[in-house]
């Protein structure tokens, strides 16, 4: 029999109005595993339980009349610290951060509770999101099911392991230099970075355009009814997108059969990839030829933009730790505190430069690119997960900046392209690795679309990430 905890939100729904299943059964039973794992796995910096069975009450008090608010009325999700929910503290991981309640729900939030969904809690992640791995002085560490002597990654930690154990079905993220797709990567998952604009968000990140709010779940066609719900505009963020809201879940079923692939498995540069994460990205991508579309290896020609990321994230940095003395600094990440001050030396000048010049210069670089290739493909990152308690792996020659691991993801913040990572097979040690599939500007349908292609023909088994040491 099927489990309930195995149960995606897709698959929830149809259940919920046969009265096969309840929503309050539903959220007892994720509750349940939350208490099971989450001394290993520490995945929660906020939870009501009062709060999350008052929701799914609603809910199935709604299925009873037969009113449904729409496909995701009960399903269990979860929402990462630095996005607001009304009633609950918003810490962003930070040892200096407040215990108040927000006044406000974000956007996002806004979008899940009008439909219905039941909240969990809110998830682990590092101070400010700094950086691509899980730990923060104000939550500890967070530590991946796949191997609990492994990280998650991050920012979105917490929210992936949710996803990798089902402890709900769908979990909102941000992502402003692969804080979605990394520890989607790590622990076997789904994470998609939208379109810039397409998920708005409220306060607006310190980081500025590079960040992205997205879903992280089990399955594609989970992502799909998360970004109907949340991929609409809001008046309290103009940057966002003002298009009528699209049905993702529409067109997942058009294959990629006659679509132009590129297959770059370093980006062009010279990156150490780990021998056994290539092979199983590049098994991967040449899967698209069997589903009928073509698949090239060729590089997309830009060079590698790390200088425009750092100085835009350097300065983000520093605007969010700003009001933060030297008491409180002393509290913080260390390594947050030292990006921050290289971030106050970045001139007026620079800070533009990158923000308008360098980052125009890259994003038309990939709409000429994308005019010949529909999608790249790439590996999400060039390893599997590392050991807890370092910001990069000892070994592999990437240095002590954690973006230099992290090549793959960055240079799509900065063009605001949508992007996804994928499951796509198990080292020997038993760990995730992950595909990424790259679409131009306000192409997410089409990225979505290739993902459940591939989804279809190379399942990833959707079981529990079986929690072990190594």
């Amino acid at each position: 029999m099927t489990s309930i905890s195995s149960l995606s939100a897709a698959e929830l729904q149809p259940l919920y109005a046969s009265g096969a299943l309840s929503p309050v059964a539903v959220a007892r039973d994720a509750l349940e595993r939350i208490e099971r794992f989450e001394p290993e796995v520490n995945a929660f910096t906020v939870r009501d339980d009062k709060v999350t069975l008052a929701m799914a009450a609603a809910a199935e008090a709604r299925y009873l009349k037969k009113e449904p608010l729409g496909p995701l009325d009960g399903v269990p999700v979860t929402i990462k610290d630095n996005i607001g929910v009304a009633g609950w503290p918003m810490r962003r991981g930070s040892a200096v951060g407040s215990d108040a309640p927000w006044p406000e729900d974000a956007p996002a939030t806004a979008r899940l509770r009008e439909a219905g969904t039941v909240f969990l809690g809110k998830t682990t992640m590092p101070e400010y999101g700094w950086k691509g791995v899980g730990d923060s002085p104000q939550s500890g560490i967070t530590r991946n099911p796949w191997g609990t002597g492994t990280g998650p990654g991050g920012s979105s930690s917490g929210a992936a392991v949710c996803a990798a154990l089902n402890l709900g079905c769908i979990h909102i993220g941000t992502d402003g230099a692969g804080s979605v797709r990394i520890p989607a990567a790590f622990t076997g998952v789904v994470g998609l970075k939208p379109t810039y604009g397409r998920v708005p968000a409220f306060p607006v990140s310190t980081m500025g355009f590079l960040a992205h709010l997205g879903p992280l779940t089990r399955t594609v066609t989970d992502t799909a009814l998360a970004m109907n719900a949340i991929g609409r505009a809001d008046a309290r963020d103009m940057t966002a997108v003002l298009d009528e809201p699209l049905d993702y879940v529409a067109g997942l079923s058009g294959g990629v059969k006659g679509l132009r692939l590129a297959w770059s498995p370093k980006l062009g540069g010279d990156v150490a990839v780990d021998p056994e994460i290539a092979a199983l990205t590049k098994a991967a991508a040449m899967a698209f030829k069997e589903l009928g579309a073509t698949v090239e290896e060729v590089d997309p020609g830009f060079a590698d933009p790390i200088e425009t990321l750092m100085t835009l994230w350097g300065a983000g940095a520093a605007l969010a730790l700003r009001n933060a003395g030297p008491d409180d600094r002393k509290r913080m990440d260390p390594g947050l505190v030292a990006v921050a001050e290289a971030g106050e030396k970045v001139s007026g000048t620079a800070y533009v430069d990158a923000l308008l010049s360098q980052r125009n210069a890259l994003a038309h670089r990939m709409a000429q690119f994308h005019a010949r290739f529909d999608l790249l493909l790439t590996p999400t990152l060039p390893l599997p997960a590392f050991e807890v308690g370092r910001n990069t792996p000892a070994h592999g020659g990437y240095g002590e900046d954690w973006t230099r691991w992290t090549p793959f993801t960055y240079p799509f913040n900065i063009t605001q392209a949508p992007a996804i990572s994928l499951p796509c097979g198990l080292t020997k040690a038993g760990l995730p690795a992950g595909l990424q599939i790259v679409g131009a500007f306000g192409r997410d349908a089409l990225v979505l679309r290739a993902a459940a292609a591939f989804e279809f023909a190379r399942p990833f088994a959707r079981v529990d990430a079986p929690i072990k040491s190594v």
